[in-house]
C-alpha cells in the first residue's frame, strides 16, 4: 500500500536493530533518517523537521526519555513513539508523562508498528486541517446546552473548542452536578465525528460481572441468558465517541482489558474468538482525583495517561455565580413549558437567595430546585417560599443575614436590588421596572444615579 512521503527519524544505538527498522520503513515508503543516540536525535530535530520519531528508551549516552523531554520543549507537536523492552513498561509510563504519543514493546510486532505509525501520521497530517476547523469552531461553536457567560465558562468553552476537532482522548474532571456529560457531548458535536454515534457508559452503574459484556459484547450462548449475539459499547460507538462516566469506578480487572483495547483498537466478544476492529474516540469523566487514585493503587497509571491526553477541569457553580441568573431563566422557561405554567421569573428576594447559596450539588441541584419551585409557584414570580428548604434557610443564620443587610446603606440595598432584578430579566429594562414596581423612566433615573447607565 502506497503511503505519503512522511519523514521518520529512527533513534537506536543498536546498529542492527536500527538498520532493520530503517530498511523496513523505507520499504513501506517512508523517508527514513537514523540517529545512534538521543543527543544526535536532538541535533537532527534542530536542523530539520520530521513528521515522526521512533525512539528506543535505553541508549548509552543520552536516553530516549531525556531526548524526548528536550525535543518536546523544542517542538511539542511532533509525535514520538517510544520503543521499550516488555520488562520495562514503567519506562513507557514515564515517557507518556513527558509527552510521548505512544509506546511499543520489544520484540516488535511489525503489523502493530505499521498501524501505530499510520495512526500517528494521520493525526499529524490532519493537524493543519484541524487548526482551520478549530478557527471555524471558535466562531461557530455549538454551545446551546452549555449556559453561562462567566470568565470560568468562557475559558472552558475556549478549551473545548480547541480540543473538539482533534482525536485526543479527553478526561473531564469536576464535582458531581457540574455538567460533565454535557461537555463530553459538546466535544462530540463539534468534532469530525459529529455524524457518528455518541455512546455513554456509567461505570458506577455496571456490576463487575457484566462489565466485559457491556464493553465488548457477547456471542450467543456465552453465558446463561445470552440468547443472541450482542454488540458491546465499543462496537455501538464505532465511528463516533465513547463516553465513560465515573471512570474511577471501573474495576482494576477491566482496566487491564480496556488498556489492551485502546492499544490494539480491536475487541473480542465474550464467548468469541474473532477480533473486531473498532474506531472510537474516548472521552472520560470523573468526580475524583484520578492521580490520587493512581497513587493509592486503585487506578492503573498507564491507563490514566492513555485517557488523560487532555484534561478539562469543570468549575463548580459557586465560583461562577455570575451565571446563576442565566441558568435560572433557562430552567424556569423549560420547566414552565413542561408543567404548562406561565412564569415570568424570580422575585429579587428569591434571586438573592440563589446568589448567596453555596450549591454543593452544583448545576444539577439548581436545576432540581427550580423544577420544584416551578411546580410550587403560587404566582407568576417564584418567591423565596417556593425554593427548596436548604436554599430558603441557607448556611448563613437568618439573624446574621438580617444584621448584615441592616448594616448596609439604603442606597446600596436599592442598587443591589436593581442589579439583581436586571440580571434576572437578562437586561430587559421594561420587565425589570415592572418587577420592581416602578416606571421605566424611574428605573432609568436609578440606573443613571448609580452609574449603571450612560446617556
Amino acid at each position: 500500500m502506497a503511503v505519503p512521503q512522511f519523514s521518520i527519524l529512527v533513534v537506536d544505538d543498536d546498529l542492527a536493530h536500527r538498520t532493520m527498522l530503517g530498511r523496513l520503513l523505507s520499504g513501506w515508503g517512508y523517508d527514513v533518517s537514523e540517529a545512534d543516540d538521543g543527543q544526535t536525535a536532538i541535533d537532527l530535530v534542530n536542523l530539520r523537521p520530521f513528521d515522526l520519531i521512533l525512539m528506543d528508551v535505553r541508549m548509552v549516552k543520552v536516553s530516549g526519555i531525556e531526548a524526548l523531554a528536550v525535543i518536546k520543549k523544542y517542538n511539542p507537536a511532533i509525535p514520538i513513539i517510544i520503543i521499550t523492552a516488555y520488562s520495562s513498561v514503567e519506562s513507557a509510563v514515564t515517557a507518556m508523562k513527558k509527552g510521548a504519543y505512544d509506546y511499543l514493546t520489544k520484540p516488535l510486532d511489525f503489523d502493530e508498528l505499521r498501524l501505530h505509525l499510520q495512526r500517528a501520521l494521520d493525526h499529524r497530517q490532519l493537524r493543519e486541517e484541524n487548526r482551520q476547523l478549530r478557527a471555524a469552531v471558535n466562531g461557530h461553536f455549538e454551545r446551546s446546552r452549555i449556559i453561562g457567560n462567566s470568565p470560568a465558562i468562557t475559558a472552558l468553552l475556549t478549551t473545548v473548542s480547541q480540543v473538539a476537532p482533534s482525536e485526543a482522548s479527553v478526561l473531564i474532571a469536576g464535582e458531581s452536578g457540574t455538567g460533565k456529560e454535557l461537555v463530553a457531548a459538546a466535544i462530540h458535536r463539534n468534532s469530525p465525528r459529529r455524524d457518528g454515534p455518541f455512546v455513554s457508559l456509567n461505570c458506577a452503574a455496571i456490576t463487575e460481572t457484566l462489565f466485559e459484556s457491556e464493553l465488548f459484547g457477547h456471542e450467543k450462548g456465552a453465558f446463561t441468558g445470552a440468547h443472541r449475539s450482542t454488540d458491546g459499547r465499543f462496537q455501538q460507538a464505532d465511528g463516533g465517541t465513547l463516553f465513560f462516566d465515573e471512570i474511577s469506578e471501573m474495576p482494576l480487572t477491566m482496566q487491564v482489558k480496556l488498556l489492551r483495547v485502546l492499544q490494539e483498537r480491536r475487541v473480542t466478544r465474550v464467548g468469541g474468538s474473532r477480533e473486531i476492529p473498532v474506531d472510537v474516540r474516548i472521552v472520560s469523566a470523573t468526580n475524583r482525583d484520578l492521580e490520587k487514585e493512581v497513587a493509592d493503587g486503585r487506578f492503573r497509571e498507564d491507563l490514566f495517561y492513555r485517557l488523560a491526553v487532555v484534561t478539562i477541569e469543570l468549575p463548580p457553580l459557586r465560583v461562577r455565580s455570575d451565571d446563576i441568573p442565566l441558568l435560572a431563566d433557562h430552567f424556569i422557561k423549560k420547566f414552565g413549558e413542561q408543567n404548562h405554567k406561565i412564569l415570568k421569573g424570580l422575585t429579587p428576594q428569591a434571586m438573592d437567595r440563589l446568589l448567596k447559596y453555596g450549591w454543593p450539588g452544583n448545576v444539577r441541584e439548581l436545576m432540581n430546585g427550580l423544577e420544584r419551585a416551578t411546580v410550587l409557584a403560587r404566582s407568576e414570580y417564584i418567591d423565596v417560599a417556593d425554593l427548596p428548604p436548604s436554599v430558603q434557610s441557607m448556611p448563613v443564620p437568618a439573624g446574621e443575614a438580617s444584621l448584615a443587610a441592616a448594616a448596609q446603606p439604603l442606597e446600596e440595598v436599592e442598587r443591589v436590588a436593581v442589579l439583581q432584578t436586571l440580571a434576572a430579566c437578562r437586561g430587559n429594562k421594561s420587565e425589570a421596572a415592572r418587577r420592581l414596581g416602578v416606571t421605566r423612566k424611574t428605573l432609568h433615573k436609578k440606573l443613571k444615579k448609580y452609574g449603571l447607565m450612560q446617556e
